[in-house]
């Protein structure tokens, strides 16, 4: 199992038919991303059953509130539990300053400390990397800075093929036959040939979060072939000219994206308060793009 996406709130502006503001939980390996922090965020986790301690990064894509009003709640709450690990935090500008003064206004000294990394606006930036993943950000066209975010596992090397290797390798053979060279004996000789020896190595996995955005064609180059696509839904084609001023995309438009993209999945979020059922959402996509679910609460994706 590779990659896990926890869906935790899916609404737009506010808390309605018992969706709450956006949020998201993503494990790549052993990494944990909680993505935008809307209102009531942390008792989300707590109903999901996710401990606060496994967060580490947070990634904030933009400063309208159902986006972020839950991060202090849940630093403070981080804090009263007697959190030590630094918390990074990544977020447009402005987001540090915010949070300072909250803190300082309530003259709270944090147990730890929080690494705060601004994201460059209308720019693609990697902004986190590790030895088995990267993220990186894109730009949305929102009515202020907003940002998506791409998880991309980093290629992953060759399989040894046990069948047909001997099990007494010595390291040295085993990483050369998995990067891709040949196996030598002692004397420099071929011991196995990399292309007999080893299996293809399994598929690298990405994910694609397009927070709040008027539709944009050309990010089907950005997020092309991703295996998940969230990508907000907050109106239907029938409220198209609202989605337009509001700096917002339909159904259809999300699942037009998806499929000039070639993405394996498409989750449709950012519900508006005027959809008690999201049926109509839902089918709108489905019309254009096959692989099109709803990212309603609580529901797991998971790429293995």
């Amino acid at each position: 199992m590779s990659l896990e996406l926890k869906i935790l709130g899916s609404n737009s502006a506010a808390f309605a038919h018992n969706r709450h503001h956006t949020s998201q939980f993503l494990r790549i390996q052993n990494t944990y991303f909680l993505i935008d922090c809307g209102e009531g965020t942390q008792l989300l986790l707590k109903k999901n059953k996710i401990k606060l301690s496994r967060i580490n990064h947070i990634l904030i894509s933009h400063l309208h509130g159902d986006h972020y009003y839950g991060l202090i709640g849940l630093i403070s709450t981080m804090h009263l539990f007697g959190r030590k690990a630094t918390l990074c935090i990544y977020g447009p500008p402005m987001l540090a300053d915010i949070i300072t003064l909250q803190l300082k206004a309530s003259n709270t000294r944090l147990s730890y400390d929080i690494d705060f990394k601004q994201w460059t606006p209308d720019e693609q930036e990697l902004i986190f990397e590790n030895n088995h993943m990267t993220v990186t950000t894109f730009p949305m066209n929102h009515r202020i800075p907003c940002s998506g975010f791409l998880f991309r596992e980093k290629p992953k090397k060759r399989r040894i093929n046990k069948e047909v290797v001997d099990s007494m390798l010595t390291p040295i053979q085993v990483m050369a036959l998995k990067n891709g060279e040949d196996a030598l004996d002692m004397d420099g000789n071929v011991l196995y040939e990399n292309k007999l020896a080893t299996l293809p190595p399994r598929p690298s996995r990405a994910y694609a979060f397009c927070s709040d955005t008027q539709y944009l064609p050309d990010l089907a180059e950005v997020v092309k072939d991703v295996d998940l696509l969230y990508h907000e839904a907050t109106f239907t084609e029938d409220m198209a000219e609202r989605a337009e001023l509001t700096y917002h995309s339909t159904a259809r438009q999300a699942a037009e994206l998806a499929n000039n993209a070639n993405v394996g999945k498409l989750l449709l979020g950012h519900f508006s308060t005027r959809f008690r059922e999201l049926a109509p959402v839902l089918n709108e996509a489905l019309e254009v793009f096959p692989r099109s679910v709803l990212a309603n609460e609580g529901e797991s994706f998971t790429i293995d």
